[in-house]
């Protein structure tokens, strides 16, 4: 039993610590606006892929929400076991984000690899969180927004690495990836209907998309827009669940 507590609440203490140096990641790339357009073999200029540029502050809110429920979790939970379910893998995902932004302003191909490790890693620490139900302000609903939002982010990047190293119409890797992560989003809302936050914040994407792309690529906007609707309505179907 006494193996099992130190082990538990030692992965704890290094879920914080994973979350710290994640917080401190942007430290080790100022400066970074996203991907460069001479870092794909064909230059991806104004990609409608990416959302408006504000929608991106959403890191302000993931960044530390994640450290308090890191720490919340060492102080308040570190014996719990429906946390130390979620404390392996979000490990994995924290660390490897600490080092995301400075592997991306070298790489774009590497990033977009890690940035799938990191989405992995976010999914299989929220899915035992949903399920378990407990604290939800301080594991499920933190933990669903990170997850949500590297999503869409993965998608992004596979969009603009679709473009960069295979070519086509810009708009044909918009719609692809609005595709992806539209069905990764449902597939996933379904069976987690008590972690809203996932769908919210793929919304918070879309609606970035829709602000990116409104003027210059009206048929991108429409599509992330009926996202938008589609998203939701499956959140308001669940909206009894967990209140």
């Amino acid at each position: 039993m006494d193996q099992t507590r130190d082990r538990r609440r030692m992965k704890a203490i290094l879920a914080l610590a994973a979350a710290l140096a994640f917080a401190l990641g942007p430290t080790l790339a100022p400066g970074f606006e996203g991907f460069r357009p001479e870092q794909y073999p064909i230059a991806q200029e104004n990609p409608p892929v990416v959302p408006a540029g504000y929608a991106f502050a959403i890191w302000g809110l993931i960044y530390p929400w994640l450290l308090a429920s890191a720490a919340y979790g060492l102080f308040m939970r570190a014996d719990d076991a429906g946390w130390d379910a979620t404390r392996a893998p979000l490990i994995v995902s924290l660390a490897v984000g600490a080092t995301w932004l400075a592997v991306a302003m070298q790489s774009a191909a590497q990033a977009t690899v890690l940035i799938w490790v990191m989405l992995a890693g976010a999914l299989a620490a929220l899915f035992p969180a949903a399920r378990a139900g407990a604290d939800r302000w301080w594991l499920v609903h933190p933990l669903s927004v990170y997850a949500g939002w590297l999503t869409a982010a993965s998608w992004v990047a596979l969009g603009l690495a679709g473009g960069g190293y295979l070519g086509g119409a810009p708009a044909l890797w918009a719609a692809f990836a609005l595709a992806g992560a539209l069905a990764t989003t449902v597939a996933v809302q379904r069976r987690l209907p008590g972690a809203p936050g996932y769908g919210l914040a793929v919304i918070w994407a879309l609606a970035g998309l829709v602000v990116r792309n409104a003027a210059s690529m009206p048929l991108i906007a429409v599509l992330a827009g009926a996202g938008i609707l589609g998203l939701g309505l499956l959140l308001w179907r669940h909206r009894r669940v967990g209140s």
